[in-house]
């Protein structure tokens, strides 16, 4: 029932509008939120108390009968985006891009709007705008924060009755859309070429990075920048900080070669971060012996706990891999001869990879899911997914494990496609590099950098 208060000449009355208090998290609580008024009109005062209780019986029948819009519904847009992203609970890449998303497109376009005011019509118009001024990604993603922030005004916040976004067949004329990039066919040959350049251009470490990628899906940058030595095949499982961990994967390993995808590496703050995988995927990886020497030789030809380091020694998320080491491994580069003083080092040339003209190194990954899709591969779905730190879908996820014998299989057939595709093939290798001597690494090196941690297992 409304209460009425009168105040010298002031007559209010408050009354429950239909809706909750939320709690930190934005979650709904039993206590009521009570609105209020001070008349009929703006500008208008109650003539009496019988008035003022009569327009708050009929403010709650209004929301008893769901014809009531509550104040709440009159918030800005700018004041419930901070609102939203205030209560999400997100890692911190995904923070940073929705708060971006969030300042530099949604809340200036929409500064002058309510939540309850936008419509169907008005959504088109700003998803025409994005599609015109922005590339295709960033287009999907700011449509994706606006579907959730409009979704959550409905169905968590009640600002809203119904969602402005309205999924609907296609009418008018029909534009295939490309929604997957065109990928040339990518042969070992090409593989092995950039592998050269690669080594040509970073040394070992990026003939190993090449084949590595290649070999076992791992996500390029993040997870690969992130392998730890601990968690690299000549220490791992043994080095496994996790006991249970541990003992688990040496009795299932005992004999076979694997490693840990148990971190990717990015910028928090500015400062290389290691954080847990994306999408959790963490796993475990079997590797083919070939793959297991090269590891072997690159970590014992330095002492960085990381395994895969610039040519200075440095984390590979410091050094512009796009710029001053993947152009040239992809595209080639001319020779030159060294400068007196040091100005400019000597170069050597090296020819494009026309298979890969425009792509990105991701492009590897891609290649490995079509290695374990040949049908010579005999490798179950389940096991292939797993690899790739994807999750089947369905009853197949839940009912589906992979077995020892699947990974088995992995390994002798990657191990065959190298023998006969590459070592067999006449195809040049790079020698080993020698080893340093352990005294100049003061007694052993560390299975673990010193970076910051974030949500990881």
């Amino acid at each position: 029932m409304p209460s009425v208060e009168v105040r010298g000449n002031s007559i209010r009355v408050k009354w429950w509008g239909g809706e909750y208090k939320l709690d930190a998290e934005g979650r709904p609580t039993k206590r009521k939120k009570y609105e209020s008024d001070s008349g009929p009109e703006p500008g208008v005062p109650f003539r009496d108390e019988v008035e003022a209780y009569t327009f708050g019986l009929d403010r709650e029948s209004d929301a008893r009968n769901n014809r009531y819009r509550p104040r709440s519904a009159e918030m800005s847009m700018v004041e419930y985006c901070d609102i939203w992203f205030g209560a999400t609970d997100l890692r911190v890449r995904s923070e940073k891009k929705y708060e971006s998303i969030l300042n530099a497109v949604v809340k200036p376009y929409w500064r002058q709007w309510n939540v309850g005011q936008i419509t169907p019509v008005d959504y088109d118009l700003f998803k025409r705008h994005v599609t015109k001024k922005y590339s295709e990604s960033y287009m999907r993603s700011i449509v994706s924060v606006f579907r959730m922030l409009m979704d959550d005004a409905v169905l968590k916040y009640k600002l809203r009755e119904e969602t402005p976004i309205i999924d609907q067949r296609r009418r008018g004329k029909y534009e295939k859309k490309q929604t997957r990039r065109v990928k040339r066919e990518l042969p070992i040959e090409a593989l092995h070429q950039l592998a050269v350049n690669a080594y040509h251009v970073w040394g070992y470490a990026g003939w190993v990075y090449i084949w590595t990628v290649a070999f076992t899906g791992m996500r390029p940058p993040g997870e690969m920048y992130g392998l730890q030595r601990g968690y690299a095949s000549p220490n791992w499982p043994a080095s496994d900080p996790n006991p249970e961990r541990r003992r688990e994967a040496e009795r299932r390993y005992a004999g076979m070669h694997a490693l840990r995808v148990q971190q990717q590496m990015y910028y928090v703050d500015g400062k290389p971060t290691l954080a847990g995988p994306k999408y959790d995927s963490y796993r475990s990886l079997v590797i083919p012996p070939f793959l297991h020497a090269m590891h072997e030789a690159l970590l014992a030809s330095h002492d960085k706990p990381l395994m895969f380091v610039s040519k200075t020694g440095k984390p590979m998320l410091t050094v512009g891999f796009t710029k001053n080491y993947w152009y040239a491994i992809r595209d080639g580069q001319d020779a030159c001869e060294p400068e007196p003083g040091g100005a400019r080092v000597a170069r050597v040339k090296l020819p494009a990879v026309e298979e890969m003209a425009g792509q990105d190194i991701y492009r590897l990954r891609h290649w490995h899911k079509a290695l374990l899709d040949e049908p010579g591969a005999d490798i179950a779905e389940v096991a292939k997914e797993a690899r790739m730190g994807h999750e089947m879908p369905g009853m197949a996820g839940v009912y589906s494990e992979v077995t020892l014998s699947m990974e088995k299989q992995v390994v002798k057939y990657l191990q065959g496609v190298w023998e006969k595709q590459v070592a067999s093939a006449g195809l040049w290798m790079p020698p080993f590099p020698i080893r340093s001597p352990d005294d100049l690494f003061e007694g052993g090196n560390a299975l673990f950098s010193g970076l910051p941690s974030l949500g990881v297992h």
